[in-house]
């Protein structure tokens, strides 16, 4: 009896001191950040400026930081548009920060969570020869979550518009980015 007893004993140690070193905590994983870009009319006109935007979806638990970071040593969002074609391009108006407070630094940063928009104008030359065109933009960012940051990505995000004369109509178009005008 007593020699079953401390079997027993020595089997429970090896469990609660054995078997728990084995196990190791899963890594945190990367969030699926989301970047698409979009215009705000179905097409653009020669000669005019049209709306443009990279909408960055950020999913529940994590953020990427601003464009202006409130710590050297993160990393800020930024988005640079390739102005090939002809095309010009206004300044990028990012949206407005949240100020929040993480594990990993007692002073508040500069984030952006669950939908960031990154607003842009784009300009067709008045002769411009082409029916389309493709707006490169490259985006660079960090994300986090509430304990650790991940390495900084960089994505590429083409957007494709038809291209019409000066005069010819165009359409309003997601609204849901740009306003319901």
């Amino acid at each position: 009896m007593k020699t079953k007893l401390i079997r027993t004993f020595v089997i429970l140690l090896g469990v609660l001191f054995i078997v728990p070193a084995s196990f190791h905590a899963a890594p945190v994983p990367e969030p699926n950040i989301g970047v698409a870009g979009y215009f705000a009319t179905d097409k653009a006109q020669r000669g005019r400026p049209v709306q443009a935007a990279i909408v960055i979806d950020i999913p529940s638990g994590y953020h990427i930081n601003s464009s202006r970071p409130l710590e050297s040593y993160l990393i800020a969002t930024q988005l640079k548009v390739d102005g090939s074609n002809g095309l010009r391009f206004g300044p990028v108006a990012y949206p407005r920060a949240a100020l929040r407070t993480f594990k990993f630094s007692k002073k508040s940063l500069s984030v952006y969570e669950h939908k960031a928009i990154l607003r842009f104008t784009v300009t067709v030359p008045a002769n411009y020869q082409g029916n389309e065109l493709v707006v490169k933009a490259h985006l660079r960012y960090q994300s986090c979550n509430d304990e650790v940051c991940f390495p900084p990505k960089n994505q590429n995000v083409d957007i494709g518009i038809g291209v019409v004369g000066a005069n010819d109509r165009v359409q309003r178009t997601n609204g849901w980015v740009f306003g319901g005008r």
